[in-house]
């Protein structure tokens, strides 16, 4: 009687394992809806979407990316987050929603250390970006503008809480200066106002802000970059120009709902880091200026548990308010 119990004990112990690895075996086999934060037109949008047609080549089945922006990320996070955890509902997230929103929501019905990371897509450096017409003309002089007219310069943001904000809020600390906040649903609605006058800056990834500044309509006055950027080999670093150490990146991941099985968490990584492998991906992502990044299931967790705990120290620093 003892060995039946425990050959029934052993039997229920590794079945669970067993049908994970069942399922990962046959995985995907329909189609996978990517859930992307933000609206469309942004940096994380693009990203996705190019990694997203990479996958469908690999992994034989459709990718329908859907926008579900609001609440910097969170709108989207919950959506995926309460998902089944089967691999057909994936997140496509900037930084906030993963690391640092619940600092600032007082309510959310999503815990973002419980999702599975599944791997970081892009890293790209952040530079600030003013309107066209803007007084100010080098990066020196937008830091005395700002330390002479304290609350008269506002900046745009994708949201309360993303690294737009952040840096923003961090770059007030460092310099001693005082900005007026307008946050945005996103990329593609801060950049229209800011070209159109209606803010005064931003802080901007790269990807983003370069073709304006190539075209005219925003102006790069420096990068949050520890050394200048070879493809704006004139504009100085902010810790150049007196905001010393003064770093900061844009990011997206990928992650999959909370105890989405290994296998498949492994599987769709695999997929993911071919992808930003692939010569033609990359290629594409250095016509808009974007880094790839990759990595494991492990070194995606690492590093976005590092990027919470350097970004939880500005909100505290910074007394960023609660929503």
């Amino acid at each position: 009687m003892r060995t039946l119990l425990a050959l029934v004990s052993a039997a229920l112990l590794f079945a669970p394992s067993a049908l994970a690895q069942d399922a990962a075996a046959n995985y995907p086999n329909r189609p996978i809806r990517i859930i992307v934060c933000v609206p469309a037109g942004g940096g994380v949008d693009t990203v996705t979407r190019i990694v997203a047609n990479g996958l469908q080549k690999r992994l034989g089945q459709p990718l329908v990316v859907e926008n579900r922006a609001g609440a910097a990320g969170n709108i989207g996070a919950d959506v995926v987050f309460h998902s089944d955890p089967d691999g057909y509902t994936l997140l496509a997230a900037q930084s906030s929603p993963l690391t640092i929103n619940p600092l600032l929501y007082k309510q959310m019905n999503f815990d973002p250390t419980l999702f599975e990371p599944v791997a970081i897509m892009t890293v790209i450096p952040n530079v600030l970006l003013v309107r066209p017409d803007f007084p100010a003309k080098t990066a020196q002089e937008f830091i005395a503008y700002a330390k002479a007219n304290p609350g008269k310069i506002n900046y745009a943001s994708q949201g309360i809480g993303t690294t737009s904000h952040l840096t923003a809020a961090l770059f007030e600390t460092v310099t001693g200066t005082k900005l007026v906040h307008v946050p945005y649903k996103g990329t593609a609605p801060a950049l229209n106002d800011l070209i159109a006058g209606h803010v005064d800056m931003i802080f901007m990834e790269l990807a983003s802000a370069i073709k304006l500044h190539e075209a005219g309509r925003a102006r790069i006055l420096a990068v949050a970059t520890a050394k200048r950027i070879a493809n704006l080999p004139d504009v100085p670093t902010l810790g150049e120009v007196g905001a010393k150490n003064f770093e900061s990146r844009a990011w997206n991941a990928i992650a999959a709902p909370p105890k989405t099985p290994a296998a498949i968490v492994a599987k769709l990584n695999k997929a993911i880091n071919e992808v930003l492998q692939d010569s033609e991906v990359q290629a594409h992502f250095a016509k808009l200026n974007l880094q790839a990044a990759g990595g494991s299931p492990a070194e995606t967790a690492a590093f976005i548990k590092q990027e919470t705990k350097i970004w939880s120290d500005v909100i505290k620093e910074a007394h960023v308010p609660t929503q």
